[in-house]
């Protein structure tokens, strides 16, 4: 009986870990330059897993494939996208995109689609010409992102 209640703080704490990792807030690690000059490589996040509304410009994580990718939301369910002259146009109006480097033309014809379909988001790296994002693997189911982030863990405060 002493050992039990020895041990019982140890899986309580170990229980709470696990739960707080699988269901609320977990680091990710920043592998490549795609997300440059906002995110480096090696930098630590903290993904916010509980929060599943997602806005324009969020940088999310998600999965494809065996890997976690890293990049920002750029369109939602249900709008037209496209980059005319390093111009973003959100169902045919400008729409200010402060976080890209130089975007060559694309629109979503180039992907055989008109909309992006509901439950999908657009996104794309930073450091567009450095990016395999949705311009070449489509746009990314809602179910397959794992959460939002916009604290960084190491090094400290160097998302803006």
């Amino acid at each position: 009986m002493k050992f039990i209640k020895t041990i019982a703080p140890y899986i309580a704490i170990a229980t709470v870990v696990v739960l707080v990792r699988t269901f609320i807030i977990t680091p990710v690690i920043v592998s490549g330059t795609s997300m440059d000059y906002t995110l480096k490589d090696g930098e630590i996040l903290l993904l916010k897993k509980y929060d599943k509304t997602y806005e324009r410009f969020d940088i999310v994580v998600f999965d494809y494939g065996n890997s976690k990718l890293v990049k920002r939301i750029i369109g939602l369910p249900g709008e037209t996208l496209e980059y005319k002259n390093g111009v973003l146009y959100i169902n045919g109006k400008v729409v200010e995109d402060p976080f890209a480097s130089k975007t060559y033309d694309f629109k979503l014809s180039d992907l055989n689609i008109e909309i992006i379909p509901e439950g999908y988001y657009f996104v794309m790296g930073d450091n567009r010409n450095n990016s395999s994002d949705s311009r070449i693997i489509g746009p990314i189911k809602k179910e397959n992102i794992n959460g939002s982030t916009s604290f960084s863990l190491w090094p400290f405060g160097s998302i803006e």
